[in-house]
């Protein structure tokens, strides 16, 4: 327990904690909006389409209720709670798989090092930055895999349900891994379920893709793994050929409950990467991008890191604390300083109870203090992409409704294909913000009831700015 506590603080302090960045943006305000109806009168939409696919608001707004912690406290209680419970998953399957107590710890001490590695061309990390609803799925799907492979069905049964509450798309990723690996365990490949749960897709719920959603899917080329770059195509194949070579070194070990799960996690990604091109391809099924199938190596990294790992930890680490030393000290570095050039303008860990540093934070701050909850909010569509700002959220921290931006609620139209027209029309009546004057910002008060807009200096003439740093100024409109 004491080592899984160090871990786990290592890990906070070695990958940062940023609770508003990236996709926070979507993730909190649902939070918020659970715990203060009142928040967000205009465009909920943007995020509450996520929110309404799973309990992962709920639960977290009754976790603040019960415990009476501030939002901020509460959200940094839960990632570090959250990187617990995955160290120790991770713990449970090494040691399904190595007999060897260096082994099993090695690798978990590895996804510990790596909990902020790209996942190939997905856009996922192995855990973010921030409390999500992946936060908490990741941990659940380890234990159920774990409890699938000591034969542990009632255990693994809970673990897949309470999985399903949080994220019900990771939980089909885990569902189908399931499949495949107890199948392996009865020496029998489960093509006919494979293949009839691919051919039973409810293609026809899917409307056809619209010109917009053709817009977003070109800003988004994750979702199609032909656009995906070539170093991102090694980011899929490796892992195969590592997992192969696994399961060969688990042959000839006699380690055969890791042999069966690397089996199993080749032909379960294999059969998700038929899938990816099929949906590529242009035609009837681009709608269908909006799954993400390559998603499913989120699960088969973090298994093979483990697998790393052990191997690392039983051939040539053991117990020799030097050995450790000189694998880990310059990985760990490293990591930290991606994570640094990543928020530059950012602590690297931004405390509930500290005043941010950040100018846009600052600005974000202020608005929720000063201003009213129905104000409406219009900034720079490409405002998380701008340098300094480092990806924070107007919404996760001002509390405040905005116009739709281009760079993450394009993410919830990718997702949610009937928002596309919607976010066009919006981030479209935003173009060329740097050249908008006061008569243009009146235009967007009438269309749409903005109120308030955030601006870079020097400004704009004829507005009134109640605050004011060095980079930015908060306005009122009419």
């Amino acid at each position: 327990m004491a080592a899984l506590c160090g871990l786990t603080l290592g890990a906070v302090a070695l990958h940062g904690y940023h609770p508003a960045v990236e996709d926070a943006e979507i993730y909190l305000p649902g939070i918020l909006k659970q715990l203060q109806p009142s928040l967000f009168p205009y465009n909920t939409e943007f995020f509450s389409s996520h929110a309404g696919m799973t309990l992962f608001p709920n639960f977290m707004a009754a976790s603040i209720r019960v415990t009476h912690l501030s939002v901020g406290t509460a959200m940094l209680a839960w990632q570090v709670g959250s990187i617990f419970l995955l160290l120790w998953a991770c713990l449970r399957v090494a040691r399904v798989c190595f007999d060897d107590s260096a082994a099993a710890w090695c690798g978990v001490a590895l996804v510990a090092a790596l909990l902020t590695i790209p996942v190939a061309g997905t856009s996922l990390y192995l855990v973010d930055q921030y409390v999500s609803a992946r936060t908490l799925s990741t941990p659940l799907s380890l234990l159920a895999v774990a409890a699938a492979v000591e034969g542990r069905f009632r255990s693994l049964v809970a673990w897949t349900l309470a999985m399903a509450l949080v994220h019900p798309l990771m939980t089909v990723f885990t569902l189908v891994y399931l499949t495949v690996l107890l199948a392996d365990r009865r020496d029998r490949v489960p093509v006919p379920e494979i293949a009839t749960a691919l051919v039973s897709l409810p293609v026809w719920l899917f409307e056809p893709a619209t010109p917009a959603y053709h817009r977003i899917l070109g800003t988004r080329p994750l979702h199609l793994i032909t656009n995906w770059r070539w170093y991102e195509w090694i980011g899929v194949l490796l892992p195969l050929l590592l997992l192969m070579w696994f399961s060969h070194l688990a042959a000839r070990h006699r380690f055969w409950r890791m042999g069966s799960m690397c089996r199993s996690l080749v032909f379960f990604q294999l059969v998700f990467c038929f899938l990816a091109m099929v949906i590529s391809r242009p035609g009837r099924f681009e709608q269908l991008s909006e799954l993400q199938p390559m998603r499913s190596l989120h699960l088969l990294y973090i298994l093979l890191f483990v697998f790393i790992g052990g191997w690392l930890g039983k051939v040539v680490l053991h117990k020799a604390t030097w050995r450790w030393a000189i694998v880990f000290a310059p990985l760990c570095f490293g990591m930290w300083f991606v994570q640094r050039q990543l928020f530059p303008a950012t602590p690297h860990i931004e405390w509930p109870w500290t005043a941010s540093s950040n100018t846009w934070v600052q600005a974000f701050d202020w608005i929720r203090v000063n201003t009213p909850t129905d104000a409406y909010f219009a900034l720079d569509p490409n405002y998380m992409a701008i340098p300094g700002e480092d990806q924070h959220g107007f919404r996760a921290i001002a509390q405040r409704s905005t116009l739709a931006d281009a760079v993450k609620d394009s993410g919830a139209a990718s997702m949610f294909p009937r928002l596309a027209d919607e976010w066009a029309t919006q981030v479209d009546a935003q173009r060329g913000w740097k050249q908008i004057n006061r008569s243009g910002f009146e235009q967007l008060r009438r269309r749409f009831g903005v109120t308030w807009v955030v601006l870079e200096r020097p400004g704009v003439r004829g507005l009134t700015c109640p605050y004011a740093n060095q980079l930015l100024l908060v306005c009122r409109i009419g």
